[in-house]
């Protein structure tokens, strides 16, 4: 099944455009889990359990798992093999990108070896760095586009007058022959975030920054849907994961997914 039929699957099913990240941080996550043979797996697999009816993705960002070394790589293998089971399409935020031959061994270690179903994608060395990830025609691919953090300012805006984001848009809609490109678009960016919807009006936005990087969540939902108020993926991590860091902390996640899925709802019309 292609990442888009997944994804519009999804969001039909929960009522949601809301993406849980995944990030993992072991100084959070309950003694009672700690002591366990796989913490990282477990708690992963309790978060999904909660929220697997309430949300249209998940996000594990590989840097955390990256970290813990094989450990952490095979407990990430395992949450998206757990996750697929659910039917919930699974963005592995790698933020690749490199010369050809590289970037075909990360596609390839992401979409046969990690099993994603979608990928984020750095564009910066141009078309053969990401060439080999589109050739996957089944996957989702969502190049960085404008990012939520302060640093964006020094590259992706410095030019106000031919700003290099909207450089990096222009070339996503010419790669976009597959019809599997998506872009990354920063919640601390409402008002390019409109902009940018009505350049690409039909492409995928994941939305990353809500929460504890203090992106808008109304402005980022009303403007970052299309026109049938689908294709914005609002991604909340550490406000869900992280809800609670005592043994209710799957409950706990379960009632702030639900309290973000009803108020991007609130807004998912609301043009």
């Amino acid at each position: 099944m292609k990442f888009q039929d997944k994804l519009d699957k999804a969001v039909q099913k929960n009522n949601s455009l809301l993406c849980v990240g995944l990030d993992i941080d072991l100084s959070k996550i309950p003694q009672t889990i700690l002591a366990k043979e796989d913490p990282i797996f477990i708690f992963n697999r309790e978060i999904i359990n909660a929220t697997k009816e309430l949300v249209c993705a998940y996000k594990p960002n590989m840097a955390f798992y990256e970290m813990h070394g094989i450990y952490g790589l095979s407990s990430l293998i395992k949450t998206i093999e757990y996750i697929q089971s659910t039917d919930i399409p699974v963005i592995l935020d790698a933020k690749r990108g490199d010369i050809g031959n590289s970037s075909a061994a990360y596609a390839k270690a992401i979409f046969q070896i990690f099993k994603a179903d979608a990928v984020t994608v750095n564009p910066y060395m141009g078309y053969d760095s990401i060439e080999p990830f589109l050739e996957y025609k089944e996957k989702g691919v969502f190049v960085l586009g404008l990012t939520s953090n302060k640093g964006s300012q020094d590259f992706e805006t410095a030019d106000a007058e031919k700003p290099l984001y909207k450089a990096v848009i222009n070339k996503v809609k010419e790669w976009n022959k597959n019809k599997n490109c998506g872009l990354v678009v920063g919640a601390t960016k409402p008002e390019q975030l409109k902009e940018i919807r009505e350049l690409v009006p039909h492409l995928p936005l994941l939305i990353p920054g809500i929460g504890a990087q203090g992106g808008n969540l109304e402005a980022s939902v009303r403007y970052g849907v299309d026109r049938d108020g689908k294709n914005a993926i609002i991604n909340s991590s550490r406000g869900i994961i992280y809800a609670s860091n005592q043994e209710d902390f799957a409950s706990a996640a379960q009632n702030a997914a639900k309290e973000l899925r009803e108020a991007i709802n609130q807004n998912r019309f609301m043009k």
